[in-house]
């Protein structure tokens, strides 16, 4: 695949965020890809390949009025969108359509419309995890967590400092959910979850969601916006289960979905000028900058801690304020690819000056997946 020649012409979040209890959630697809659209100049009959998770494509296109050549309904968690787009920029290239919209809607705060989650008895989550009584999320990723922190001497401060710095990035964004500074001690003295995990280490619940349109960079060149070019892409899945990780210190996905997008993009660490990694927990982070490769195992919490991804640093992470403070409605790369986005074209709340190259890495379940998107705002 050759995934430089595919360009991302329009992206839009929903126009509220936070809690909105008058839509449901194919109404959020709805908002999201009528305002990528208007961003991108388009309308429905443009459009002729779409992708979604959460949602059916079948009933988005349906409910958009769209006839579509491609459709792909890959779902394994937040990292879908990701996925999505790598899927579609290989789709646009053999031909097989010419403008895909790709769209993201969740009520996870009001849950109007929202189905049940995917977790049941007769899955090998259902049938070897549950029993043992973890209650989501917050329970299940404790399990790797606890291995690395024993490993690598991480500390409950080192993971307070993760939300600390992200929200030092939510306050320069009017949209973020949460905007008030808050310290290691705050973190610490908020209420407990599941160890090590306070409140304040967690992701956020919200409704809302986002959209992006993706044409050859060929002709995105015609389109209202700078295109923002896709360089590599990556993807893989590991697990159902948590506790079946090959290595509880690092996630066999996200090593392989970042490796091959920087094999694609043809680049190295320090031309990264931008990152976003999906950060539905403290941890997540820390996982992402060594997985990745741009700190060795065990380091990335100093790295953090010397304000690296800090304001001012030389690798400005989740500059949105990510999942703990911006938003997340559950499935969060598609927010972590619209803020990448937002930086390429120079028009995020907090820019980082001269960024020519983002790149946006997600995480579905708990480590079962992972996709890594490579993007630029300079024609390759």
């Amino acid at each position: 695949m050759k995934p430089k020649t595919v360009a991302v012409v329009g992206a839009a979040e929903t126009t509220r965020l936070g809690k909105i209890p008058d839509m449901s959630v194919i109404q959020l697809h709805a908002d999201a890809a009528l305002n990528a659209m208007a961003d991108a100049g388009l309308k429905p009959s443009d459009i002729d390949g779409v992708a979604t998770a959460g949602e059916s494509p079948t009933a988005l296109a349906h409910y958009l009025g769209i006839t579509p050549k491609y459709a792909d309904g890959t779902s394994v968690g937040g990292c879908s969108f990701m996925l999505h787009v790598r899927h579609a920029a290989a789709a646009i290239n053999e031909g097989l359509c010419e403008t895909v919209l790709i769209t993201h809607g969740e009520s996870g705060r009001s849950r109007v419309g929202a189905g049940g989650r995917m977790m049941g008895g007769s899955s090998l989550n259902g049938q070897f995890e549950m029993p043992f009584g973890p209650v989501g999320p917050p329970t299940m990723f404790t399990v790797p967590v606890l291995r690395y922190m024993k490993t690598y001497g991480v500390t409950e401060e080192d993971l307070a400092n993760v939300a600390v710095i992200q929200r030092e990035w939510a306050a320069k964004n009017p949209r973020a959910s949460f905007r008030d500074p808050i310290t290691v001690d705050d973190v610490l003295n908020s209420d407990m979850i599941a160890w090590p995990f306070r409140k304040l280490m967690c992701c956020l619940v919200t409704d809302g969601g986002g959209a992006l349109i993706l044409t050859s960079a060929e002709r995105a060149k015609d389109f209202p916006h700078k295109p923002v070019y896709i360089l590599g892409t990556g993807e893989s899945v590991e697990t159902p289960m948590v506790s079946q990780m090959e290595d509880f210190t690092s996630s066999k996905a996200f090593r392989v979905a970042g490796k091959k997008a920087f094999e694609e993009a043809g680049i190295t660490h320090k031309d990264v000028d931008h990152l976003m990694i999906y950060d539905a927990f403290a941890h997540l982070p820390l996982y992402g900058l060594e997985d990745l490769g741009f700190c060795k195992p065990g380091e990335a919490k100093d790295f953090i801690n010397e304000r690296n991804t800090a304001i001012g640093g030389k690798l400005p992470l989740n500059t949105n304020g990510g999942g703990l403070s911006y938003m997340h409605s559950g499935m969060y790369g598609m927010y972590a690819m619209q803020e990448s986005i937002r930086q390429m074209r120079g028009t995020a709340p907090a820019q980082v000056e001269g960024a020519k190259i983002s790149v946006s890495h997600g995480v579905g379940g708990m480590f079962a997946a992972s996709g890594t998107i490579i993007w630029s705002n300079e024609a390759p």
